[in-house]
């Protein structure tokens, strides 16, 4: 098993990120707040972690929804998957939309997120006048059918 070590500073009362099993691919981060924020339906709210990380450089951490909150409240991450750089050593923080039928409520301590961390390759972007032929070419959203 392929692991990196990331370190985290966790505000007084903040939860560590968790993988709730073993083959898991994602850890769990929860809500810091405190008092509870609802989200109205159509509506979208940044959510605290009260989680800092030191992420190594050649890695980030993608911010990715949790199934279960989508599938029984139509609530997800909205800037899916959310990207936190090695560079960065701000608060991370959840952008959530509710696209439920009804008003979601988020409480301290709530499993709102999972992430996930994986290896970044940079590119080099080089210009030039033309691009090679594909047989898809310029085609795109449904262009190679609907199977």
């Amino acid at each position: 098993m392929n692991s990196v070590n990331i370190k985290c500073v966790a505000s007084e009362g903040a939860v560590i990120p968790q993988y709730k099993t073993s083959g898991a691919a994602g850890a769990d981060i929860c809500a810091f707040l405190s008092e509870p924020v609802v989200i109205r339906k159509g509506e979208r709210a940044m959510i605290p972690t009260g989680l800092y990380f030191a992420i190594p450089e050649g890695y980030e951490i993608q911010v990715r929804p949790r199934s279960g909150l989508a599938a029984k409240n139509g609530v997800t991450v909205l800037n899916t998957p959310g990207t936190i750089d090695s560079d960065y050593r701000g608060e991370v923080k959840v952008i959530l939309i509710n696209l439920g039928s009804e008003d979601f409520e988020v409480k301290n301590g709530d499993r709102i997120a999972q992430i996930v961390a994986a290896p970044v390759t940079t590119a080099v972007f080089e210009k030039v006048s033309v691009l090679d032929e594909t047989e898809r070419g310029a085609g795109g959203f449904g262009s190679t059918g609907k199977n």
